[in-house]
């Protein structure tokens, strides 16, 4: 129908309140160009001073503002009251409804036809209202002869509504569909095939994740015994003084190997002291011989817990430090770089911070040994009535150099499990965030799994050798 044939008079109260999205248009000679998009009413064409110039048929087209519609941009077609967004192409002379969906179902087929445009502002329809629709066919096809432009959104409403019915066994013929609304469905099922392989882990017996196992725990041996080639054939490039690292790093390590650890090392080894008072004076006291809480204190100190909870709080502390500094490398490609530009990263990272914590862990150890005993000794002086004299005479009396010199040839060997454990898995990081997280922390439990094993093996041979 010509809209230019519609009675003003009879069409007014139809028309008025009804929205429009138009898109105005430059035109030039040849062709009509797109300027850019903005909202209109429509409004009586009694209240136009011009309907003839600014619009044709029932209503006049006013701009945002009440600015009339530009030169050229003539509305051709009509808008009807079921309509709530419509597009106007005042170019083609054309009218484009928004996209809509018509569902048929005769017998056992369905048919779903898809029209008009199917963009952000289209209509919101419900898979499950159109699965009821279909609920008594065996088999759907789509038409989309009318279907104008599309977006994602409709791509989605397909691909939705194609796996509620596959997921009642209805067979669905995609060959209506457009080609790219195809190809983004394929993508669509072979990712949700992806989720489903990866929630879904493949069985395995019992005796193939052992063997799996056993596999992998003796190729790690292998390339951890690598690593120890790699890192001593450095170490003796330092020692001939033929080896490459930068100084200044090594200074650096020393002071966060040795003095930054200080505070932390100070309260663990003052608190275990104390501890070790607490525990003795509690059976001594029941023969009157607290005086020897001194030996206790003493000799566990020296020995023991002294090389021990410096290892610890170092294997917590400078290992993942180690790891994390190492994998962050590994992450950032900086290690590759290295070994572009000629260097050995064993070499380069791995020997001066074993070389710092080796150095400084025998100091550490030391420090820890005197800190525990002063606990002990203000435990024994504060509650057990023992003067600060007698605590130190008989702490004198139970050790010798013996005892010292185990402590700290144990607290070199804890330094070297440290820096292996913490470089080797630092230099084997993956390349994600996630995996340097992982490298700190298997260099912590290798760390400190290796300091506990050292330490039996130790007491097991000095037992033997009545050391």
């Amino acid at each position: 129908m010509d809209p230019r044939s519609l009675d003003a008079s009879k069409s007014v109260e139809r028309y008025t309140a009804i929205p429009i999205q138009l898109n105005r248009f430059a035109e030039h000679p040849g062709k009509t160009t797109l300027v850019e998009p903005f909202f209109s009413r429509a409004k009586p064409v009694s209240e136009c001073d011009e309907p003839e110039e600014r619009g044709h048929g029932a209503f006049a087209i006013w701009g945002a503002g009440d600015h009339p519609l530009p030169a050229g941009g003539r509305l051709f077609g009509l808008v009807e009251r079921r309509t709530k967004n419509a597009v106007y192409n005042t170019g083609t002379n054309s009218m484009q409804q928004q996209g809509g969906i018509t569902i048929t179902a005769e017998q056992e087929e369905g048919v779903v036809s898809l029209h008009g445009l199917w963009r952000e502002a289209g209509p919101r329809l419900r898979v499950d209202d159109a699965v009821t629709e279909l609920r008594q066919v065996r088999r759907v096809r789509f038409e989309t002869s009318a279907l104008g432009s599309w977006d994602s959104r409709l791509a989605v409403f397909v691909s939705s509504l194609v796996e509620a019915l596959e997921g009642r066994d209805v067979a669905v013929d995609s060959e209506g569909l457009p080609q790219g609304m195809r190809r983004l469905m394929a993508l669509a099922a072979q990712g949700r095939s992806s989720e489903g392989d990866l929630d879904a882990p493949p069985k395995t017996s019992f005796l193939l994740r052992v063997g799996l196992s056993a596999v992998s725990m003796w190729v790690a041996f292998l390339d951890f015994l690598a690593f120890i080639g790699e890192v001593s054939i450095g170490l003796g490039r330092v020692l001939v003084g033929k080896g490459r690292f930068r100084s200044d790093d090594f200074f650096l390590l020393l002071q966060s190997c040795g003095p930054s650890a200080l505070p932390i090392v100070s309260l663990i080894s003052l608190v275990i002291g104390v501890i070790f008072a607490f525990v003795g004076s509690v059976q001594l006291q029941m023969f009157g011989a607290q005086i020897y809480v001194a030996d206790i204190v003493g000799i566990g100190m020296a020995r023991e817990m002294g090389a021990m909870m410096a290892g610890i709080i170092m294997a917590g502390r400078t290992g993942a430090a180690f790891a994390a500094q190492l994998g962050t490398m590994q992450v950032n490609e900086e290690v590759d770089a290295l070994i572009t530009m000629g260097l050995n990263p064993a070499e380069f990272l791995v020997v001066p911070r074993m070389i710092a914590l080796v150095l400084m862990m025998p100091l550490l150890c030391l420090y820890a040994i005197f800190l525990g005993i002063g606990g002990g000794m203000a435990i024994g002086v504060g509650m057990l009535d023992i003067s600060w004299a007698q605590y130190w005479y008989q702490t004198q009396e139970a050790l010798n150099i013996t005892q010292f010199m185990h402590g700290i040839l144990k607290s070199g060997l804890y330094g070297v499990i440290i820096a292996l454990a913490g470089c080797y898995h630092g230099m084997r990081c993956g390349r994600s965030a996630s995996d340097v997280g992982d490298a700190a922390t298997k260099a912590v439990v290798s760390a400190i799994v290796g300091i506990i094993i050292a330490d039996g093996l130790i007491a097991v041979v000095t037992s033997i050798l009545g050391i």
